[in-house]
């Protein structure tokens, strides 16, 4: 009789390798820079499509980097339109810190040289998770956290930002299909549990998508 297969007799192994990964940039830094946006895309986004939400920011006084979520699909049978996402809910701490050494190489190359520009990270929908992690575990700094249309991490604590400096903000669209109103009540509680009364919460007429008059607000 053949024993059946289980996970016990299926072992899982892990190997490290380096990898090349894209991500995409807007404008250019130079002296006018003041603010670096490092902005997490949603899921069925690619980085190249998702920065053209930024373009109508000024281009001498911003500049964008948008990294790319490692997984990439196509989206239709056609196989004609290919969209990105960050993680799933298999081996989520592994890819997240898989995730977590390429956004510090990105770190590293572009935004420690030009530490005396004001860093705002955003996370929008999926994207959300991963930005936030990011901040909580490399010990991240930056003026803004925008979290936008997108669910806090679970695990995340208010230790996890007992030293941070900047000001958060939760965006979320009233007719956004994803974000309920009960939704809504769960990602309020869950900031206001990390950050107390210094969030600011920024609801807006529309759907999910990102919401480009509310950005202009954080330069």
């Amino acid at each position: 009789m053949r024993r059946k297969n289980t996970h016990k007799n299926m072992p899982e192994h892990e190997i490290s390798y380096t990898v090349t990964k894209s991500y995409s940039t807007l404008n250019t830094l130079n002296p006018n820079t003041e603010n670096i946006w490092f902005v997490c895309h949603g899921l069925g986004y690619l980085s190249r499509y998702f920065i053209k939400n930024f373009h109508k920011l000024d281009k001498e006084k911003n500049y964008i980097i948008a990294p790319q979520a490692p997984s990439k699909y196509y989206k239709d049978n056609m196989y004609s339109k290919v969209g990105g996402s960050w993680l799933t809910k298999d081996n989520t701490s592994l890819e997240m810190e898989n995730v977590l050494k390429y956004f510090t190489s990105i770190y590293n190359k572009e935004i420690e040289p030009f530490k005396d520009k004001n860093l705002i990270v955003m996370g929008y929908s999926q994207g959300v998770s991963v930005a936030m992690r990011w901040l909580a575990k490399a010990k991240m700094n930056c003026k803004h956290l925008i979290i936008h249309s997108g669910a806090i991490p679970h695990e995340l604590g208010k230790n996890d930002f007992e030293n941070f400096s900047f000001k958060p903000h939760l965006i979320y669209g009233k007719d956004d299909p994803y974000i309920n109103k009960e939704r809504v009540v769960i990602e309020k509680e869950k900031a206001h549990k990390l950050f107390g009364d210094s969030v600011t919460i920024h609801p807006f007429e529309g759907g999910h998508e990102v919401n480009q008059t509310i950005l202009k607000q954080f330069v």
